[in-house]
């Protein structure tokens, strides 16, 4: 009895043993999903907040210019200096690359944290891919100024990608680096001159920008309202959506 009693114990223990190894683990990676998820709601949060700032600032110029004084692209772009047009142009095109890189990041790493099931998620990436088709739409009705097909998309966002990041911990490149790429012929400085040349061309014609940078500003708000719901990071008096004016 002694010998039935002690193997049912050791049975009874090695059972309990694995089914708490089991939940434990089950939690640790519960946690990492959240840890990893938090980072990358944070980083995508600020890079389609800081954007669509750029943009609200690019509209707005042109209400400003139509009332006779300089917008922010015509002063600084167009009437500015040397320096000032190189950052107007080079800040606006990371914005913009910046923001697909994370979006690419998210699309290639919520598979790998196992969250597709979870409604906000879906939320956020049906978002996303509503601001990739804006910048993609190639209806005639739509002027080409920031249409970016999708696979240059996601190429732009690729190449975003700090390459010394992995899965579940990746990130992109600073503004220091993307500028550094930029004067360095290869693959990345290809990519990117399409920002560069759409950002020249929308302060010169705005009429070919207008339109989609308004549907693209507000579908960015759209993302931030799912990335931030509580206004933690960003109250809601920092949320405007820009409204064109006659």
């Amino acid at each position: 009895m002694i010998a039935v009693v002690s193997a049912v114990i050791a049975v009874l223990g090695a059972v309990f043993t694995a089914v708490l190894g089991h939940r434990l683990q089950a939690q640790a990676k519960s946690r990492d999903r959240r840890d990893y998820m938090s980072r990358y709601r944070d980083a995508l949060l600020w890079a389609a907040f800081d954007l669509q700032s750029r943009i609200f600032n690019i509209l707005r110029g042109y209400q400003v210019d139509l009332r006779g004084r300089r917008g922010f692209t015509s002063a600084f772009l167009l009437a500015g200096t040397e320096e000032q047009a190189l950052y107007v142009k080079r800040s606006t095109a990371f914005l913009f690359a910046e923001y697909l890189g994370w979006a690419e990041i998210f699309r290639r790493d919520l598979q790998f944290l196992d969250l597709g099931s979870n409604r906000a998620n879906q939320r956020i990436m049906f978002t996303l891919n509503r601001v990739s088709r804006s910048l993609g739409d190639a209806h005639t009705s739509d002027a080409e100024c920031f249409r970016i097909f999708r696979t240059d998309q996601r190429a732009i966002g690729e190449i975003m990608i700090d390459p010394d990041s992995e899965p579940g911990d990746r990130r992109c490149i600073g503004y220091a680096t993307f500028c550094a790429q930029l004067t360095v012929e290869g693959a990345f400085s290809e990519w990117t001159q399409e920002l560069l040349d759409h950002v020249e061309l929308a302060a010169r014609e705005p009429d070919k920008a207008r339109d989609r940078l308004v549907r693209i500003q507000h579908q960015l708000i759209d993302l931030i309202d799912l990335l931030d719901a509580e206004g933690r990071r960003f109250p809601s008096a920092e949320r405007s959506r820009f409204v064109p004016t006659e």
